[in-house]
């Protein structure tokens, strides 16, 4: 027996439920791992209240790090002993042991912590895939991230400096847009307070960005299509407002022919080369120093009720992770 945290009906927080549960032994293609450290991200909320419906009941969780305990047959992947991280694949990182197929654990660099890893393989292979294939970001180009000062944000601002973008960024408030401005965005819009649509045409001289990465949804939809250039792309990956209402495609051709992609992480890291291509170009970077991974919130796994309020009501920043 194990420990995880289960939902039995979605909801609110509350729903959350730290219990005893059943692991068995690694079959054909699967690994047992112990997690040490697990991340949380904005889309547990989504499985959690039953915007993204699961078959209930299910342990909650798509990122986490930790040690292979055992691999079951037809496993080359990774070997008892490893640290191993991983995003994606079936959900139910929030435990404390668990089956994972083997396909999806990327061996942990020696220069890369647990708890970096599980603050990062998400946001960070998130990051990769908007950044080096969604729109491929090239020197001297300007790119809208909007929660610049989010998990995903604050990862995404480096790498776009780093790789000689300049960065505008949408926060909440004057410490957040600190925070962004630490980590690589050139020009924080605090959104409360600014009109971020007019602030974006004037940092470019009236000529609008060539993509917006946006996770917020239905509060910023609008004002990002209004943002970008003429064949410009909206990337859409998430909905922390709020889902996106129903579109017409019309509006994207009167707003100058844009392109519109609603990208996920399990799409791009479907193939296994393809994972640990993007796991190599992610731990490069953090390892460079290019890209800063910093745990700024813990709590114990059986807190993860908390955590989630806490995230919902913007009251982290950064990454968190959840510690068994």
């Amino acid at each position: 027996m194990t420990r995880a945290i289960r939902i039995h009906e979605t909801g609110g927080p509350e729903v959350l439920r730290w219990e005893e549960v059943m692991v068995g032994r690694p079959g054909p293609g699967e690994a047992l791992v112990r997690h040490t450290a697990v991340g949380l991200n904005f889309i547990d909320t989504y499985h959690r209240s039953g915007l993204y419906p699961l078959e209930l009941p299910a342990v909650l969780g798509m990122e986490a790090a930790g040690v292979v305990e055992e691999v079951g047959p037809e496993v080359d992947e990774v070997s008892p002993g490893q640290g191993v991280a991983y995003a994606g694949g079936a959900l139910g990182a929030y435990s404390e042991r668990r089956l994972i197929a083997a396909r999806h654990l990327v061996p942990l660099p020696e220069d890369v912590s647990p708890e970096q890893a599980a603050a990062m393989m998400t946001k960070g292979l998130t990051a990769h895939y908007l950044l080096r294939r969604t729109h491929r970001v090239e020197p001297g180009e300007t790119v809208l991230i909007h929660a610049a000062a989010g998990g995903v944000g604050l990862i995404a601002c480096q790498w776009a400096n780093h790789l000689g973008a300049t960065v505008i960024g949408t926060v909440g408030s004057d410490a957040k847009a600190e925070l962004a401005r630490a980590h690589g965005c050139h020009h924080p819009i605090v959104y409360t307070r600014e009109d971020f649509v007019t602030r974006v045409r004037e940092i470019t001289g009236g000529a609008g960005v060539p993509v917006v990465y946006d996770s917020v949804g239905r509060s910023t939809w609008e004002g990002s299509l209004d943002c970008l250039q003429p064949l410009g792309l909206m990337v859409s990956f998430g909905n922390a407002s709020g889902a996106v209402p129903p579109i017409q495609p019309l509006v994207l051709s009167e707003k100058g022919s844009l392109f519109l992609t609603r990208p996920t992480l399990m799409a791009y890291t479907a193939r296994r080369k393809d994972l640990l291509a993007a796991a190599d170009e992610l731990f490069a970077v953090v390892s460079s120093g290019a890209v800063r991974i910093e745990v700024r919130q813990r709590y114990p796994l059986a807190a993860a009720a908390q955590a989630h309020r806490d995230l919902e009501a913007r009251a982290t920043s950064g990454s968190t992770v959840l510690l068994p």
